[in-house]
């Protein structure tokens, strides 16, 4: 059973996901474009679970899974599209996770979605509190019910979404 823990946010995160970048960049050479740090670690300030998200973005998504061995071989466990089409998805760490790794092919519109997430919370801080706030709440009432925790994100998740890729969208013309 996976517990639901929120925490503040640590300064080392940053790092962390730099120190595995540089790992994935190993594994995947020759069919990597960027990689990201996103989800609730990239954004500083953010309250957070421990878990470091990762974004690499590949040419093509079919060449992933050709490294899923050289991924379990540094502790990650491949789940195929994870409930994503067109994504690839690994996670570290069994039910105490470390990292999560989502692979997207350039040019799909789920890159977007989560750097327009992640750069909106990062300079609207009044959004990102609302989001930390809602997230320790959510933590203290479903400790060990991650489903209902992940539920009780998604209406605030989807409007912010809708938001920031609208404000996203300007920064970028």
């Amino acid at each position: 059973m996976r517990k639901v823990e929120v925490v503040e946010y640590q300064e080392r995160w940053p790092m962390l996901f730099s120190e595995e970048a540089v790992r994935l960049e190993q594994i995947f050479t020759g069919i990597l474009e960027e990689i990201y740090h996103i989800g609730s670690t990239s954004v500083a300030g953010l309250p957070a679970k421990p878990v470091i998200d990762i974004m690499p973005v590949v040419k093509k998504i079919e060449h992933v899974d050709q490294f899923n061995e050289a991924m379990e071989a540094i502790g990650y466990e491949a789940k195929g599209e994870h409930g994503i089409p067109r994504r690839r998805f690994f996670k570290k760490g069994g039910d105490d996770r470390t990292h999560h790794v989502h692979v997207f092919e350039a040019g799909s519109p789920d890159i977007d979605r989560h750097l327009a997430f992640r750069d909106y919370l990062r300079t609207h801080p009044e959004e990102a509190e609302a989001y930390g706030q809602l997230k320790a709440d959510l933590a203290k009432k479903f400790p060990t019910d991650i489903e209902s925790y992940i539920n009780g994100k998604d209406p605030f998740i989807k409007e912010r979404e809708r938001r920031a890729l609208a404000w996203y969208r300007k920064q970028n013309d």
